[in-house]
């Protein structure tokens, strides 16, 4: 996920997870997988340092995936949260059973975070959570991992505040009609219109990749396709990002890109920020 932080700043925010290296299997991941994050970091977009590791998640953590981040407007902070099995403290080796709960910790930096703490516990496996602050509302997107008809797959949901007890679901099983298989949701409103954008990635056909719903009423969970024939998006975008850019950023961007193809005339694969595929 690209970050712009409070100063300015921008951020990536990754996982540090390889599935296409061929090391390991997703039992030994999601038991003994990094429980960091990879960052990189930039003041205009174009210039980045890094990649550097931040160890967030706590020992009982098995990893910490898909990270995400969003500006707390209670405190100023900004809270980053990923998904994260938990194991017992008493079972430091993650034999046991877990499930996937969301983890948070603070930060007005990026270098330095506060201890992870729980911030979804839905007392079911949850990957891939993102959110959007709308009209004084807090909406969450997430994708429960088990699998069947009595799953809520990917799901919306709204609350009073980040951190309320008040969330009711809007939506379930978004999408399954069209694919058996959903993740990586993104969620970003239209500035011209009132209409919001849903992104999914699915990895159910080949090639896989995200796709768009939208909606003209958030607090309804209509979420209807849009017709490819509105939206590029390359095949294989995989688990990332959308950042609104002001035009001059953009122009920046634009134009170095030009100058670095211009000097370097080679193409590139484009890296997702959470792995790559998954089978």
């Amino acid at each position: 996920m690209l970050v712009r932080d409070a100063m300015g700043g921008f951020h990536i925010l990754a996982t540090d997870l390889n599935v296409e290296s061929g090391e390991g299997d997703w039992g030994t991941w999601v038991r003994s997988g990094s429980r960091s994050l990879v960052l990189w970091d930039s003041a205009d977009l174009v210039t980045w340092s890094g990649p550097r590791l931040v160890e967030i998640a706590p020992p009982e953590a098995g990893m910490a995936w898909a990270p995400e981040s969003i500006l707390d407007p209670e405190t100023g902070e900004h809270l980053v949260f990923w998904s994260s099995k938990l194991y017992s403290s008493q079972d430091p080796s993650h034999q046991g059973e877990a499930y996937s709960r969301i983890l948070s910790a603070r930060t007005r930096d990026f270098v330095t975070f506060s201890p992870a703490e729980i911030f979804i516990d839905s007392g079911r496996d949850v990957i891939d959570t993102t959110i959007l602050i709308e009209g004084g509302r807090v909406h969450r997107f997430g994708k429960a991992e088990e699998i069947g008809s009595s799953s809520p797959g990917v799901y919306h949901e709204v609350g009073s505040t980040l951190f309320s007890n008040d969330f009711r679901t809007l939506a379930s099983r978004i999408a399954a009609e069209t694919y058996d298989r959903v993740e990586a949701p993104i969620i970003v409103r239209d500035h011209r219109v009132a209409r919001w954008y849903l992104y999914l990635d699915q990895y159910a056909e080949s090639p896989q990749g995200y796709f768009a719903l939208e909606t003209d009423d958030l607090l309804t969970g209509d979420w209807r396709s849009v017709d490819p024939a509105r939206v590029v998006i390359r095949p294989g975008t995989k688990h990332g990002g959308i950042l609104h850019l002001a035009r001059a950023e953009w122009e920046h961007v634009a134009n170095s890109l030009v100058m670095w193809t211009q000097a370097t005339p080679v193409k590139t694969p484009a890296i997702g920020c959470d792995g790559g595929a998954r089978a």
